[in-house]
């Protein structure tokens, strides 16, 4: 009896173990699979806030295929309220969040620190006050070490720094002028690590700020920030590889400045050019702007016409001409990402809960869309891990 007894434990252990064998080499080869493939973590709204309709649980992760473009929606990976902004570390170990909140909702907006598990899920490090409220884009400076956060109310910029563990800590407070008005929407570091650029979109100007990078603290610098158009309101803000020409996406009047950078950090406006066509007489917000990482193209998103804008870029003025208006299969397209590789562009359409995959024309610049876009809960921004 006893011999009979054991024979069948012996026999259900080393089924149970074949099994279990069994399901971590399934769970190896889905990993494999995945090793494969882009991050892409995405930004989102969770609640009812007006402007937005948020129904996602929070931040979640979606897999890229980077010779193929297609897309695979992962899970919720770390439950913040309105983690409306995304960012990842330079080394790829970290992730950075804000929190949107208004002053109903908290006493302040946060930052997160994360540390991207090897299964993508995300150990929270850190949560710190933004100061003000409705913070809505984060930077980081060319070492790593700093990062930077705009709140859209109050006019305030903090700084942080990123210690070895991932965890932040307040470095600065920067009060712009004319706080009621203010909207600082986006900080954006230089080239060489020396100036911050800030996109003011209620006080209609670029802010020039210098950048010690050993200490991460920002001081006005002693040439002049710019004043762009009344009501032009820009919003985000890049520069083109060398650092020789910038570019202010403008939401209010949907348009793009274009800047040459002065030698000592200075901006110098050389052209304006609308991000709509001719013929378009409907209610829009510009949003988003990225060049292409060959730097001949640049790509502008349209909330309210619903399109990407391109352009090619003039090497030698850093001047821009139309391509082409592309709609987003979406609406309310927010912020966009284009793929490291620089062949496919991916289009967060917030109000109708898709992202929308563009191949990209290496020679035209031209964007094309590809298969059916993903289904996914109002996503604001997209940010890439490799």
């Amino acid at each position: 009896m006893k011999n009979a007894i054991f024979k069948t434990l012996v026999v259900a252990f080393l089924l149970n173990f074949g099994a279990c064998a069994e399901n971590k080499g399934n769970k190896a080869e889905v990993n494999q699979e995945k090793q494969d493939m882009n991050r892409m973590f995405i930004g989102t709204y969770t609640k009812p806030e007006g402007h937005v309709n948020g129904q996602a649980d929070g931040i979640y992760v979606v897999y890229q295929d980077p010779k193929s473009g297609n897309l695979e929606k992962g899970k919720t990976v770390a439950e913040v309220i309105n983690p409306s902004f995304v960012k990842a570390s330079k080394d790829g170990e970290f992730l950075f969040a804000v929190s949107e909140l208004g002053s109903g909702d908290a006493e302040s907006g946060f930052i997160y620190s994360f540390k991207i598990n090897d299964d993508n899920t995300l150990q929270e490090l850190s949560k710190l006050s933004t100061e003000s409220f409705a913070p809505a884009h984060i930077e980081i400076d060319k070492t790593g070490n700093y990062v930077f956060v705009s709140n859209y109310m109050g006019g305030v910029v903090m700084v942080y720094k990123k210690n070895e563990d991932g965890a932040l800590e307040k470095v600065q407070r920067v009060d712009l002028e004319n706080p009621t008005e203010s909207h600082a929407h986006s900080v954006t570091i230089s080239t060489d690590n020396k100036h911050a650029y800030i996109a003011d979109l209620g006080n209609d100007k670029i802010w020039n700020f210098d950048f010690d990078p050993e200490s991460g603290k920002l001081t006005p610098a002693p040439q002049p920030s710019v004043d762009l158009e009344n009501g032009a309101g820009p919003r985000h803000f890049t520069l083109s590889k060398r650092g020789n020409f910038a570019y202010s996406m403008n939401e209010l009047n949907s348009t793009v400045t274009v800047f040459k950078v002065l030698p000592n950090g200075g901006l110098e406006k050389v052209q304006t050019i609308s991000s709509l066509p001719e013929d378009f007489s409907g209610e829009n917000s510009a949003a988003d702007i990225h060049l292409h990482p060959s730097g001949e193209f640049l790509y502008a998103s349209n909330r309210g016409h619903n399109s990407i804008a391109a352009y090619k870029v003039d090497e030698e003025t850093g001047t821009l001409s139309n391509l082409s208006f592309t709609s987003t299969k979406g609406k309310t397209p927010r912020n966009f990402a284009i793929s490291p590789n620089g062949d496919f562009l991916y289009v967060a359409n917030q109000d109708s809960n898709n992202i929308a995959v563009f191949e990209i024309d290496e020679k035209s610049g031209n964007i094309q869309i590809q298969g059916k876009p993903l289904e996914a809960m109002t996503p604001v921004s997209i940010e890439f891990v490799e």
